[in-house]
């Protein structure tokens, strides 16, 4: 208890400095076309580091909770430097593309809008090798269970770029704000290189590395198709009125507060101990230990969601309505985030399901669902931007997610840990 309580507690600061960050760039500037390129410009970094990045933490950490340590070490370098290499190569043929592919992901766009979006992109490509390197780090803490440094030296970085950006932001604009992003996920990488161990050279054809292999291929290539998720919203909100966009980015910014503490907080520490209980065939204590933090999740979130239902657009008034954000950006705001709903609860619950499902080894099942149910979103998630604008979008949005969240439920008690269970 006392270290989910710590780990909530720097989450949460971690995050509330991300937001600050974003708060003080969104109040300088205002909600517009700025605003509205620098969060357009996250799209395609953060999409590769969702498909890649989440993967491999939970890839890695139950099949490096279970090494000895050489092995561990001798692992862990192996999978740092691969992943540094692919993704450095991956962001310079994405840089050297940039101008063609960013006109196709705003259409909706000005050409001068287009043409800093392009800019913006290009330098926070660099922020993703970074970012990309610093998740094989997290596994391998993880993996250690030594939870805290890697929230207390993120939550640094970010105080660190957070100072930075009052001085910088006056005189460098936008583009200040993308160069400290870059900043911050190096200062990560940086603080958390030491856990790697002495040097050991890599084996690339070690069992690890294979098992690995077998194991993140069904992850990839399933997330890469439903994980593009940010990319339409993007597609779709470039349409919207200036602004649009980058409040539609808020919403799920500050919802998105919730999933990472409870992926932090609850659902990164209970893997480790999910993996061992698999690997002795403990099913009853498995469940137990899954179910007991999804109740957490479930009942913190809905007690937040009746707190911004009944005071939300009166606290989202006081922290951003003043500077450039104007009394109709806060309720139109405040209105998406009330849509919403399952970004909030279905998500950090399914933050906890997803994670179940890999504590045991199991990639396909989870991602398997995620195709088929994010095949009929798409179409909807159209159709409700189309017909009602940004509010239609959130709605079909939190459909979504509480769909895909009692889906993995049924599989998870009716299918997987009954059969795992039954092949003792």
């Amino acid at each position: 208890m006392k270290q989910t309580v710590t780990l909530a507690l720097l989450a949460g600061a971690n995050i509330l400095v991300t937001l600050l960050f974003q708060w003080y760039v969104i109040t300088q500037l205002g909600v517009g076309i700025e605003t509205d390129a620098l969060f357009a410009g996250m799209a395609v970094p953060q999409l590769i580091l969702t498909v890649v990045s989440s993967s491999l933490t939970h890839v890695l950490v139950p099949l490096l909770a279970t090494e000895d340590e050489s092995t561990f070490r001798r692992d862990s370098w192996a999978f740092f430097f691969g992943v540094s290499a692919i993704f450095t190569l991956l962001a310079l043929a994405l840089f050297v593309t940039a101008n063609f592919w960013v006109r196709w992901l705003v259409p909706g766009f000005s050409e001068p809008g287009r043409a800093l979006t392009v800019s913006l992109t290009r330098i926070q490509l660099v922020s993703m090798i970074f970012i990309a390197s610093v998740s094989v780090l997290w596994s391998v803490y993880h993996a250690k269970q030594k939870f805290i440094w890697v929230e207390l030296s993120s939550l640094v970085s970010s105080v660190i770029a957070l100072l930075l950006l009052v001085v910088l932001l006056p005189i460098y604009g936008v583009i200040g704000a993308a160069l400290l992003l870059v900043l911050r996920a190096g200062l990560q990488v940086v603080s958390l290189l030491p856990g790697l161990g002495r040097w050991q050279w890599p084996d690339w054809n070690s069992t690890a590395m294979r098992t690995a292999w077998q194991r993140i291929r069904p992850l990839l290539l399933g997330t890469a198709y439903y994980r593009t998720d940010p990319l339409v919203d993007r597609y779709l909100a470039s349409m919207a009125p200036p602004g649009g966009l980058s409040l539609l980015y808020i919403a799920q910014q500050i919802y998105g507060v919730a999933n990472i503490v409870a992926e932090k907080a609850i659902a990164a520490p209970m893997v480790p101990m999910l993996a061992v209980r698999a690997k002795v065939k403990d099913w009853k204590n498995f469940r137990r230990i899954y179910q007991n933090r999804l109740l957490a999740v479930g009942g913190l979130t809905l007690l937040g969601y009746l707190i911004l239902l009944l005071a939300g657009e009166r606290i989202l008034n006081f922290l951003i309505g003043h500077g450039g954000v104007t009394a109709a950006n806060v309720h139109l705001l405040w209105s998406i985030m009330i849509a919403l709903v399952g970004f909030f609860v279905a998500g950090a619950a399914g933050v906890v399901t997803s994670k179940t499902f890999y504590a045991m080894g199991d990639t396909k099942t989870p991602t398997k669902m995620s195709i088929v149910t994010y095949t009929l979103y798409i179409p909807a998630k159209v159709f409700g931007f189309y017909r009602y604008g940004l509010i239609g979008l959130a709605v079909v949005t939190t459909v979504y997610l509480f769909l895909n969240l009692m889906i993995q439920l049924l599989l998870l008690e009716g299918y997987v840990i009954p059969k795992r269970a039954a092949q003792r």
